[in-house]
This record gives C-alpha cells, sequence and structure tokens, in this order.
C-alpha cells in the first residue's frame, strides 16, 4: 500500500510539472501497461510517465490535463513530441488526444509504439487525421494496423494536406495495404517522406510506382525480411528526390515492368540503378518505351541484371530515339556479340550519308559477367570509335574473349576518334604484351584528346607497364589547347596553308620565293605592288637577311610562304616559328649543291646528306616536343642549282642516291613527297612543277587537319579590312579587338549589360587563340596584343632582337642589359636606314609591351622578377667562352668528381634543337632564384654553357657541338657521389625533361677523369657509358663481383699525342646509392622468379637480409656556427656514408646466400634431367645435347626450332656433375632439315633447355661455359623470364625473403612437373636415338668420334654420365669407364 502511495505521488508529480511555468517539456512519453506507475524526467526537456495497468484510467487523465493546460503553464507552448507506448486505445482515449492536438498546434511528431487499435479506434484516428492541420510526422511501429488500418489511414490522408512524413514498421500491411496507400499518393502531394517496413518486398511495386507516375517529391525507403528463408531485413527500394536516384535492389519481374511503366513519363528520376536486379526481356521491352519517352533520365545502371540478347536489342532500339540519356552500364550481363551488334548500332554510323542516330550519350560500359564479344562484337565495337562524334566515356571491364591482336585494333581505330576522353578496359585479359603497350602509346601520340586510359587488373597493369601510359597522358593533358567554350558553334575547313623553306644560307630559299610569288601573282600584282617588287633588292642591300613571309592567294585559299633564315644566329627563332596543333602547314627543305658563298665549288654527296639530315632532325625533334600534331610532318625535298651540273655525272648519281638513303632512314618519322624537284630558283619555268606542287599539297593538307571554327574565317576578313581602315596597322591591341567584335561579330557581342562578360572575354581568347594556332596572327594572352602583321613581326622585331648579339654596347655585362638601355638600342636599331622604308614598331607597340612579348617568347628574363627595374637577360648576348681557360671554382683531392651525358633516344633522327638552350637557360634561372636565399646559390651564363653553384656543388651544363646539340652535365662536389647525383636529378633532369615533351632522352655516365680534368667535348665522345648498359652489366655478374666490378674506359689520342690513358672505375663508383640499390632489388626480383620456378624449399631458419631505405636528407643547410660544428657534421657523414657502405656489403652478401641456395637446386634439376633414366637401355646416348646454326661463317646456339629450318648442327654438352660445359672442337652430326615430327618431339625439351641456361647466366652457373658468342640474346627468345621489373625500398629485401615461401606450392604441383618433364625428355630422347640410328651413330665408338664424349659409372653413386676426354684424365679416381 505504501508503494503504491509512492507511484501516485510519483504521478502527482509529474502533473505538477507539466502545469508548471518553469519547465520547457518537448518530449512526452506514455507507457501503459507497466509493472508499475511512476515517472522519470529524461532531460530538461523529456519526461516519460509509466502508468500500471490498475491506473489506467489515469491515462486519459493525463491526456484530458494537457488539452486542457493553455495560458497558465509553459508545456503547453513547448510541447512537440507525444510518444505512446504498450496503448490499447479506446475511443475515449482517443478524443481526450483529439482535444490535445485541437489545443495544442505546436505538436509535430506523433510516434505509436507496440500499440493496439481496434477498428473503432482506427476509425476515430482516421477522423483526427482529416482535421489535423498542424501534424507533421506520424509512426506506427508495430503497431498490428494491418492492410485494414493502412486503408483507414490512407483514406484520411487523402484529405489531410498537411503530413509530411509517414513511417509504418513492422506491421504488415501487405500487398493490399500498400494498394490503398498508393491510391493515397496519387491524391496526396504534401508527403515528403514515406518509409515502410514490411514482411513482403512486393509492398514497395504499387509505392514506388504511384510516387513516379505521379513526379511526387518524395522521400521513400521500403525494407522487407530477408528473402528466401533468409534471417535479417533487406533494402528492396530506395528514392531520393534531392538527387533524383532511384535504387532498386530486389523486385519480381511484374514489379520491375510496373515501375518500368511508372518511369515513361516521369521528370523526377535522375539516375536510375537496378544493379543486381535479375530482369527478363519482358521487362526490356517496357524500358524501351522509357527510353523513347522519358526526357530526364541522365543515367541508368543495369549491372549484373542477367540481360540477354534479345534484352539488349529492345534498349537498344529505344537509344534510336532517347534524347537525353547520358550514361548507360550493362557490365556483367549475359549478351555476346549479337547484343554488342545492336548495342552500338544506334551510337555508329555506316556510311558518310548517314547521321548518328543517338548523339546524347556520352558514356557506355559493358562486358564481364557471361558477356561474350566474339567477332562481331569486336567489329561493331570498331565502327563505333572510328564513325561516334559523341561518347566521351567507354567501358569494356572483364573481358575475357578479346586477344591482344583485337586490343591493338581497337586502339589503332581510336587515332581516328576525336570525342572520347576515358576508355576503361579494366580487367581485360587481351590487354598484355609489348604490341598492346606500343599500339597505346602510338595511338596517344596520334590523338591528343584521350584524357585518361583506365587498366587497372590486366596483364599490362600487373607487369609494371602502365606508368609510361599515364605518364604520356599527363604531358597530353599539359599541351591540350583550352577551346570547349566553343562547342556550339560551327566547324569549317582551314582556308590557310603555310608553306616553310628550310635550308642552310645561300640555298637560294629568297629567289625561290621570289619566283614562287611571280608565277602565282604576275598578271594580278597592282601597281604599288609592282613597285615594292622592284624596291625589294635595294631594301635587302641594306638590311640583313631575316624571316621572311610571302603570301598571296590561289581559288580561295590563302598560301604564305615562311622563308625561315639559314644564318646560325637565326636558329633560336626557327623553334618559335614552328607550327602548332592543328595547323596546315608543311615542309619544303632547299639544298644547293654548291658550296657556300661563290657556288662555283660542288657539294659531294656527303654535305647534301647532312645537309638535309639537319633539317630532318629539326622537324622530327619539334614535332615530337608539340605533341598536339594531328599527322606527320609533311616535307618535300628540293636541289637548287641544278642549271650548273651535269645531271649524268657520277657526282650527281651519289646525291641521288644518298637523297634516297635519307628518305628511308627518316620513312615513318615525316611524309616524304615521292618527287626529289630539281630546280633553277631563277628561272620561272624551272619552278612552274614546284610551284603546282605547292598549290596541290596546300589542299591535301586543308582536307586533312582539323577543323577551325568558322567564325575563324570570317574574322581573318574582318582583321584585313581593320588594317586597310587603320592605314595598314601591323598590330592591334586587345581593347581593340574587343570594339572590332562587339561592332563586327555577332558571336562574340555582348547584347546586354546582364550577360555573362566574363564568358564572352573566354570565347574571344578561345577564338583569338585559334588564329594564332593556324597562324593568321600572333596572340599574346599576357601583353595583350595581335600581331596582324606577322612578317613584320618575325623581321623587324624578332630579327632585329637576334641581331643585337652582333653590336658590341658596353653597358652589356654577361648577357645583362638595363631595361632602358634596351629600349635606346631597339628605337636605333629597329628604324629603317632608307626613308619610308621602316615600319616605326614604336607607332605600333610600347616600350613595356615589347619586353613582355620578348618575356613571353623566352628571349630574355629578368634578373629579378620581383623588382620592376631589374636588368634583363638577353641570351643572343651571351659571348662563348670556350676559347677561355676553362677550371673548377674549387678544387682538392677529397672532391667527388661526376657527370652526366643526355641526348634523345634516337639521336640519328632527333636532337635539341637551337633553340633549346636558350630555353633552359630560362628555366634553370628561375628555378636556381627560388633556392637562392635558402641554399646562397649562385649562376653564371655563357653561349652554350650553364655555370651553377648550390650548397657546395659547381655544376657545369654544357651545350655539345652545333651538329649532335647534346647535353653534359659535369659537378665537382665536396658532398658525396648520392648528394651530388640527386641535385642533378631533382634540378637539372626535370628542367631538361620539361622542354622535351614527348621525346626520350637517354642518360650516360661521363668518365669521372674527363669531368675532373674539364676535358674538351671533343675528346669525350667515347669517354661515356650508358646509365642502364651500366645497371644491366652489374646484374649479369655473379653477387660476389657486384660490390668490385670495374668498368674500363678506352684511351684516347691527337694525331698520336695521347689525351686520355685506358684506365677503369668501380660500379659503385660511378653509381648512386640510391642506383646501387635498385640493381640490388633487382636482382632480388631476378631471384624470386628462379626460387619460384626451381621450388626451392624453405629452411627453418632463413637469415633475413633487411635493405637500407632511408635516404639522406638532400636538402643540407649551410653552417657558420664554427670550426667545432663542421667537425661534427664531417665525423657524422663519415659515420653514415660507412654505414651505407655496410649495408650494401650486407646486401650482397645475403644475394651470395641465394645465389648459393640456387646454384645448389639448379645443379639438382640438371642431374635429375641427366639421369633420370638411368634404368632405361643404360644410357646408350648422352641426355643433354642443343642445337647450334651456322651463319656468317659464325655459330649460333638455336633457342626456338622451327619447321623446314636447314644448317642445324647437333651437339652434345659434357655431363659431368656440377661441371657441364661445351665439348672444345666437337663435331656434331650435321641436320639437313627440320621436319614436323622433329619439332613437336624436341621443342618442350628445348624450351626447358633455354631455361636451366638462361637461369645459370643469371647467377653465373658453370653450365652456360663454353656457349661464348653462340649464345644470342636470351632476354628476347625468354623474355618472360627476364621480368626487368623493379623492387624499390622494403619490396626488394622482401621478394629476398619470399623465395622460401613461393616454394611452398602445392607438392601436386610438383609431381606434374616431374611428370612433364620425364614425358619430354623422353620423347625427345626417343627422337635422338631414332636419329643418331639413321645416321649410323648409335654405338659408343660412334659418339665417341662425333661428339668426343665416353660414358663413365660413378664409383659413389653408381649413376652413368657421358664426359669429355679432359674430365676421364682429371677425375679417374672418382668413374669407372664403361666399355662401348
Amino acid at each position: 500500500m505504501a508503494e503504491s502511495n509512492e507511484n501516485l505521488n510519483d504521478l502527482q508529480w509529474a502533473l505538477q510539472v507539466l502545469e508548471s511555468r518553469h519547465t520547457n517539456l518537448q518530449n512526452v512519453s506514455f507507457f501503459l501497461s507497466h509493472p508499475t506507475s511512476g515517472c522519470q524526467q529524461e532531460t530538461e526537456t523529456s519526461i516519460t510517465i509509466k502508468i500500471s495497468k490498475d491506473n489506467n484510467a489515469l491515462f486519459s487523465y493525463f491526456l484530458t490535463q494537457l488539452s486542457s493546460m493553455r495560458n497558465n503553464s509553459s508545456t503547453c507552448s513547448s510541447l512537440r513530441n507525444l510518444e505512446f507506448h504498450g496503448v490499447q486505445w479506446e475511443v475515449t482515449y482517443l478524443k481526450s488526444l483529439r482535444a490535445l492536438l485541437d489545443n495544442n498546434p505546436n505538436i509535430k511528431h506523433i510516434a505509436f509504439r507496440r500499440n493496439y487499435f481496434s477498428l473503432e479506434s482506427l476509425q476515430e484516428l482516421s477522423e483526427i487525421l482529416k482535421r489535423d492541420c498542424n501534424v507533421k510526422e506520424i509512426i506506427f511501429c508495430e503497431s498490428r494496423i494491418g492492410h485494414r488500418g493502412a486503408e483507414i489511414i490512407a483514406s484520411a490522408l487523402k484529405v489531410n494536406d498537411n503530413l509530411e512524413e509517414l513511417q509504418i514498421w513492422e506491421d504488415s500491411i501487405g500487398l493490399k495495404g500498400a494498394e490503398e496507400l498508393s491510391k493515397m499518393i496519387e491524391a496526396n502531394s504534401s508527403l515528403k517522406l514515406l518509409t515502410i517496413f514490411d514482411s513482403s518486398f512486393l509492398t514497395a511495386t504499387p509505392l514506388i510506382s504511384a510516387v513516379l507516375a505521379r513526379n511526387r517529391d518524395m522521400e521513400v525507403h521500403i525494407w522487407s525480411h530477408g528473402g528466401n528463408g533468409e534471417k535479417g531485413t533487406e533494402k528492396v527500394v530506395e528514392f531520393v528526390p534531392e538527387n533524383g536516384i532511384l535504387r532498386i535492389y530486389s523486385l519480381n519481374v511484374s514489379g520491375s515492368c510496373r515501375v518500368a511503366c511508372a518511369l515513361g513519363m516521369n521528370t523526377t528520376v535522375k539516375i536510375l540503378d537496378m544493379t543486381g536486379v535479375r530482369l527478363k526481356s519482358r521487362w526490356a521491352r517496357e524500358f524501351r518505351w522509357v527510353l523513347e519517352q522519358n526526357r530526364t533520365l541522365k543515367e541508368v545502371k543495369l549491372t549484373r541484371c542477367g540481360l540477354k540478347n534479345k534484352g539488349v536489342v529492345y534498349v537498344s532500339a529505344g537509344l534510336f530515339k532517347n534524347r537525353s540519356l547520358e550514361s548507360l552500364h550493362l557490365d556483367g550481363n549475359w549478351f555476346n556479340g549479337v547484343g554488342v551488334e545492336h548495342l552500338l548500332c544506334p551510337l555508329s554510323r555506316f556510311s558518310a550519308l548517314q547521321c548518328q542516330a543517338n548523339t546524347t550519350l556520352k558514356s557506355l560500359t559493358f562486358g564481364g559477367g557471361r558477356t561474350r564479344i566474339g567477332r562481331n562484337g569486336l567489329e561493331a565495337i570498331l565502327r563505333m570509335i572510328t564513325t561516334n562524334q559523341s561518347l566521351t566515356q567507354l567501358g569494356i571491364h572483364d573481358d575475357q574473349g578479346l586477344r591482344p591482336d583485337d586490343i591493338v585494333r581497337i586502339f589503332k581505330g581510336l587515332e581516328k576518334n576525336s570525342s572520347l576522353k576515358c576508355l576503361s578496359l579494366q580487367g581485360c585479359k587481351g590487354v598484355d604484351g609489348e604490341s598492346v603497350f606500343k599500339a597505346i602509346m602510338e595511338t596517344l601520340q596520334v590523338n591528343p584528346w584521350i584524357e585518361d586510359i583506365d587498366l587497372e587488373r590486366t596483364p599490362l597493369h600487373k607487369a609494371g607497364m602502365t606508368e609510361g601510359i599515364y605518364q604520356r597522358l599527363g604531358q597530353n593533358e599539359k599541351s591540350e589547347p583550352d577551346v570547349d567554350l566553343l562547342k556550339d558553334m560551327p566547324m569549317t575547313v582551314p582556308k590557310s596553308c603555310r608553306v616553310f623553306l628550310c635550308g642552310q644560307e645561300y640555298a637560294g630559299k629568297t629567289t625561290l620565293c621570289n619566283s614562287i610569288s611571280h608565277i602565282f601573282s604576275s598578271t594580278k600584282l597592282p601597281y604599288m605592288d609592282h613597285v615594292r617588287t622592284l624596291v625589294n633588292p635595294v631594301e635587302q642591300a641594306v638590311r640583313s637577311e631575316g624571316i621572311k613571309i610571302k603570301t598571296f592567294r590561289d581559288e580561295g585559299i590563302k598560301i604564305s610562304i615562311w622563308n625561315l633564315a639559314g644564318q646560325h644566329e637565326f636558329y633560336s627563332l626557327q623553334d618559335l616559328m614552328f607550327p602548332g596543333h592543328g595547323s596546315a602547314s608543311f615542309f619544303l627543305i632547299i639544298s644547293s649543291l654548291f658550296r657556300k658563298p661563290s657556288n662555283k665549288e660542288p657539294k659531294d654527296s656527303i654535305e647534301v646528306e647532312e645537309d638535309l639530315q639537319y633539317w630532318l632532325r629539326f622537324i622530327v625533334s619539334n614535332s615530337r616536343r608539340a605533341v598536339q600534331q594531328c599527322m606527320l610532318p609533311n616535307v618535300t625535298i628540293v636541289l637548287t642549282h641544278t642549271d650548273k651540273i651535269n645531271q649524268n655525272s657520277q657526282n650527281f648519281q651519289a646525291i641521288v642516291n644518298s637523297v634516297q638513303r635519307v628518305r628511308d632512314k627518316f620513312h615513318g618519322f615525316v611524309e616524304f613527297y615521292p618527287t626529289v624537284f630539281t630546280v633553277d630558283a631563277r628561272s620561272s619555268v624551272s619552278v612552274t612543277k614546284l610551284t603546282q606542287h605547292i598549290r596541290n599539297i596546300s589542299k591535301m593538307i586543308l582536307q586533312r587537319v582539323p577543323r577551325v571554327y568558322e567564325l575563324c574565317n570570317d574574322l581573318v576578313q574582318i582583321l584585313s579590312d581593320w588594317r586597310s581602315e587603320n592605314h595598314g596597322k601591323p598590330a592591334m591591341t586587345w581593347k581593340e579587338f574587343s570594339e572590332l567584335c562587339q561592332a563586327k561579330v555577332p558571336a562574340l557581342r555582348v547584347r546586354s549589360r546582364f550577360d555573362n562578360k566574363e564568358k564572352i572575354e573566354m570565347r574571344r581568347k578561345a577564338i583569338a587563340s585559334c588564329l594564332h594556332h593556324i597562324g593568321e596572327v600572333i596572340y599574346f594572352d599576357d601583353p595583350g596584343f595581335l600581331i596582324l602583321d606577322c612578317e613584320w613581326f618575325c623581321d623587324e622585331v624578332l630579327g632585329q632582337l637576334v641581331r643585337l648579339n652582333a653590336r658590341k654596347q658596353g653597358s652589356i655585362k654577361d648577357g645583362f642589359i638595363s631595361r632602358k638601355e634596351l629600349e635606346k638600342i631597339l628605337k636605333g636599331s629597329l628604324h629603317s636606314q632608307i626613308p619610308g622604308m621602316g615600319s616605326k614598331v614604336y607607332e605600333n607597340l610600347e616600350a613595356g609591351d615589347l619586353l613582355k612579348m620578348m618575356l613571353k617568347l623566352e628571349l630574355c628574363y629578368e634578373q629579378n622578377p620581383s623588382d620592376p627595374d631589374s636588368p634583363l637577360l638577353i641570351p643572343s648576348l651571351l659571348e662563348e667562352g670556350r676559347q677561355k681557360p676553362q677550371k673548377w671554382q674549387f678544387s682538392s683531392s677529397e672532391c667527388v668528381y661526376t657527370g652526366r651525358h643526355i641526348e634523345c633516344h634516337d639521336s640519328s633522327h632527333m636532337f635539341f634543337t637551337p633553340g633549346f638552350f636558350p630555353r633552359l637557360q630560362v628555366h634553370l634561372h628561375n628555378k636556381i632564384t627560388a633556392l637562392k636565399d635558402q641554399h646562397g646559390a649562385t649562376y653564371s651564363l655563357e653561349k652554350y654553357l650553364i655555370s651553377i653553384n648550390i650548397n657546395g656543388i659547381d655544376v657545369r651544363v654544357e651545350l655539345g657541338g652545333q651538329t649532335a646539340y647534346y647535353i653534359d652535365i659535369l659537378a665537382c662536389s665536396t658532398k658525396n657521389i648520392t648528394e651530388t647525383l640527386r641535385l642533378i636529378h631533382q634540378l637539372i633532369l626535370p628542367a631538361i625533361q620539361s622542354l622535351c615533351h614527348g621525346v626520350l632522352l637517354i642518360e650516360s655516365i661521363i668518365r669521372p677523369e674527363c669531368v675532373r680534368n674539364l676535358t674538351p667535348p671533343r675528346y669525350r665522345k667515347t669517354q661515356f657509358v650508358a646509365l642502364q648498359r651500366l645497371k644491366q652489366a652489374l646484374l649479369s655478374v655473379p653477387a660476389d663481383g657486384m660490390y668490385d666490378y670495374q668498368h674500363t674506359w678506352s684511351a684516347v689520342s691527337d694525331a698520336g699525342r695521347p689525351i686520355l690513358r685506358a684506365g677503369f672505375d668501380f660500379a659503385r663508383d660511378l653509381l648512386s646509392d640510391d642506383d646501387f640499390r635498385e640493381v640490388l632489388h633487382r636482382r632480388y626480383h631476378d631471384l624470386y622468379n628462379l626460387a619460384s620456378e626451381l621450388q626451392v624449399p624453405p629452411e627453418n631458419e632463413t637469415e633475413q637480409i633487411s635493405s637500407a631505405n632511408e635516404e639522406i636528407d638532400s636538402k643540407v643547410e649551410p653552417s657558420f656556427s664554427g670550426i667545432a660544428k663542421g667537425v661534427e657534421q664531417v665525423l657524422q657523414r663519415l659515420k653514415i656514408i660507412e654505414q651505407e657502405i655496410r649495408d650494401l656489403k650486407q646486401e650482397i652478401q645475403g644475394l651470395r646466400y641465394y645465389e648459393h641456395r640456387l646454384l645448389i637446386e639448379l645443379h639438382r634439376k640438371v642431374d635429375h634431367l641427366v639421369n633420370y633414366n638411368v634404368q632405361i637401355e643404360e644410357r646408350k646416348v648422352p641426355n643433354i645435347f642443343f642445337f647450334v646454326r651456322t651463319e656468317n661463317y659464325s655459330r649460333r646456339l638455336v633457342t626456338s626450332l622451327i619447321s623446314g629450318m636447314t644448317a642445324v648442327r647437333l651437339h652434345m654438352l659434357c655431363e659431368f656433375r656440377r661441371e657441364m660445359h661445351v665439348v672444345e672442337g666437337q663435331m656434331g652430326c650435321e641436320i639437313m632439315q627440320i621436319d614436323n615430327l622433329a619439332v613437336k618431339c624436341l621443342a618442350p625439351y628445348t624450351t626447358k633447355f633455354m631455361k636451366l641456361l638462361t637461369f645459370a647466366l643469371k647467377i653465373g652457373a658453370h653450365l652456360a661455359a663454353g656457349m661464348g658468342e653462340m649464345i644470342p640474346d636470351l632476354s628476347r627468345e625468354v623474355a618472360h623470364l627476364l621480368d626487368s621489373s623493379l623492387l624499390t625500398g622494403a619490396a626488394g629485401a622482401a621478394a629476398a625473403g619470399a623465395i622460401g615461401a613461393m616454394a611452398l606450392g602445392s607438392s601436386s604441383r610438383m609431381r606434374n612437373n616431374s611428370r612433364d618433364i620425364q614425358q619430354d625428355q623422353r620423347a625427345a630422347q626417343q627422337w635422338v636415338l631414332d636419329f643418331l640410328r639413321d645416321r649410323g651413330c648409335s654405338s659408343g665408338r660412334d659418339i665417341a668420334e662425333k661428339f668426343g664424349l665416353w660414358r663413365v659409372k660413378y664409383r659413389d653413386s653408381g649413376q652413368v654420365a657421358w664426359i669429355c676426354r679432359r674430365h676421364m684424365s682429371l677425375r679417374a679416381n672418382e668413374i669407372i669407364e664403361v666399355p662401348l
């Protein structure tokens, strides 16, 4: 009784809390049918009221009290949420609840958990919902409302337009209840969230269908119990209208079809994801209608849906009329090549007259699962990628049927595709091999529009060959022009073409150009142009030669001839004039048949060949650097002064042969015109055919280059008219160009003050850049200028700047000149000496603008970019210091000397062009300036030299000879070689590589003695070794010889006078610690593969070989703290160096340990091959044999047998255990011809013999002794055994440590391998027996005569072997001779 009173007191206290003016209750929870009554305030804003079964009447009382609270309680205004647990609702209770809701409009949330509603109470609740206009969220959880309750609630919500959230959990409303709720959804537009958790997933179909059909902005989440008797829950449908994503996780076929019908006219779904839902062709038929009718669906994911051919055909039919879908995923389905054909049909064109049916789909993915592309599917893919003009992303995933040849065809087809940006071949088995890698790189060279290639999980990716591909993609990304802002503008064929005349000075370029111009326009020249032509010779007599441009029109085409100056001082400008992306241009290489200057001595064939090769290398090098080139450069060779020679002479025939050699050499790098023109440049008749050739090639080039904006052709005429109206003004400011666009170009006009002016400005800049690329103008973004007269700018501006090098100015020091002095020089130089002939540059360009142009073109740079008055460095003003005595700034016995030689990989076709070194001077200056304050770096220049001193390291960057154009980097340092080389690799080499996009560079090591003595470059031509070659040499020696490996240098002499003596250097002194560790890690990798192949058994206690991976910080701050600190740093550095040497020796010791284990295992394998059939026929013939082929009086080891092979001899090895070798002077037995039977019997044996031989070579085993020059490039023949992938850091040690682990393979695999070896050996042995029997060489005496081998038995084991005479005498105590 006392407890009951206490509970009532608690309830009374609860009433007091509710009535209090100082409470801020927001949540009230009622728990009925509780064991005891009571009250508990959970938080300041929440209270829980528990009412026992005996006091249920109090529940109604509390509701009544809450409804009667008005102004006398703060609860009335703060109450927001009501929760009812375990309530058996009666009509009276609901009436009290109605009064409470009517009197308290702030209640927004009501939750019924484990409640019970009778039919009458549900009707009363329905009436409450119909009348209420305040409650926003209602939750029913395990209240057993059933389908009748769902029907009653749905009828109420058809009227209620205020409720926003409805959640029904575990109430089993069933399909009937879901249908009633779907009818409510059709009438109710205010509901924002619907959450259903039902026992059956069938409830999802009517609900989501109603939401989609009525385009309701309603978030839907539907769960059900796990299907197929599984426990737990699973989501069935999820729709989030905020991002328009509809995800369907589990529906039956009829449900999927109903949803598809609802999607037809839907406008709220943007992304449909049905991944993993099993679909049939019946659904696909409905979905076809969706694709045809829906206008908002952007992405569809049908991954792993089991769609077959018929289903894909329906999807394809829908794509024909679809105009909105942008992304379609069909990977993991079950269709084959027929389905692929239909799928790609709307995305392809089958003739030039046909239009592409679907142009909106941007992304397509298929493959994987049970998809079989097949031949038909491959042809459809090739047709699509070569004709499609809209698809930007294509994915073919996890395909197992396409072969490497098929992948190569796909990438070859991509060379013609300009729209695809991303290609994904994830998991495709056919992406494998060197041919695929080569095809990808070639495609990226031709097609710069591809932004990403995904090769994850492909054999190429697993082999580590994709890094170069991604690097190439990064280079293409850096060079891609930004003209995407004008997609809506029409494109057209360009109407202007440039012809570049290349040749040395006095080759006749100017005379030839004048003759061509006369033929083009002799009958069309106005009077003033005739006068100009007459004046030209006078003008040229005053001015020096430079870059000249002549322009004329022919049948609506503008042809401009750019005469590149042949003088050496103009070479740096030739790179700047090289045509850029999408430029219509071709080259005429002009070579005179006579020497300069008198043109009386004829050139020999070597001189002509060198002349042609220089310009071809110039064209190839620049075209590789300009990675956006869309086709090979077109080149025509022209020989001048042919009127002075006899074309039947022997010298001329030699020249003809040399020209053909050059054409053959550069085939594939440039596109040669078949005919070589021989002309007299002064004769118009002689030049007529060449002029017609220029007409024809121009028209052809214009059809092949990328199209340009139609607006560009219009602007050319507009700019020409502007020049006429402005007295031939050669340049215009950006403001003038903007005003012209506003007045004359509607597409580039700002139509109102509310237009996006920044967008219009970007459009104008894009058009100006396009005009720049096609050669109509020279556009400078930073100064804001357009050069309209290119000849004026190239000749009178740039030409004069370059020719400043010839002037001796007192104010110029080390190439630096003040801004004011430069302005003074330019004003005096850019005026013609003949009145009226000058262009008056400063009337068109201000001094500041001209200097900005020079900085932009990297013709000069500021000594201090942050100082506006900083002096300017002009590389052309630098003096040549090669005649000065060369020496290091500091030199002592403790200094380290190292050097690197950098040249193009294909130096016979490419070189560092003349404009390269000035650009390198610019880039390195900017880098050194940033490090000046940090490391006290200094930087000085000569014409062909860059001198850098940074942190105690003195570096010289030298340009090679004028014909070779290589780069030598020489360094003298007080640091160790590792720190010195890190500076070179982190500072110098990246700057060189950044200026050589698309060109592969080869790094070689220069002899340290040449670096120490600064040996002149002409004596260093043979004193360097390729870095990779030295690494390969280290890999070819046993581990115990790696640390002491020596590279020998040849001697150099000049006219009998010794310059350099022969000598050697340790490889460890030529390589950095990083390079040496790389070699060790590669050796670990080779041993890892060898252990895997030989199945080395693991040891119980394997020594762990650790690799020192921590690098010494390359940035060492200069110290000024005194002698004590300096000594301390030196001692610390010596300790580090000693530890590094110990680490390297420890790693080498580990390699020797593993090589010893592997050598023992190799000999065990060989002994097994020799003696496995000791019981069979008592070893009548030797077991280990090989084949040799005679070529050009030398013997070569046969690595693979081919049917029909001739001139082959059979040889036998001496089989003495652990000392197997080739028998000297062995006669062998000749095989007239290899037939198919021999190939079948011997090919498996030959393969396994090559494996053993390869492994023996890798670890220095005795098996290879005597092979000598017979061994070809085994890395090419057994490439899969010589994987050269690098293991860096801890991975190297891990590979070595994993050797034992790899040997733990299953015993069954070992037995199978052994069984295969025996079968192969038995087949080969039988063939040898039959062959020797046919040749009458079956007895032991015959074998001894032909092969120099005798049959013996080992005394200890009794095994039989065939050994040579030398071993019989040296090992007589170990063997017993068996009678022949």
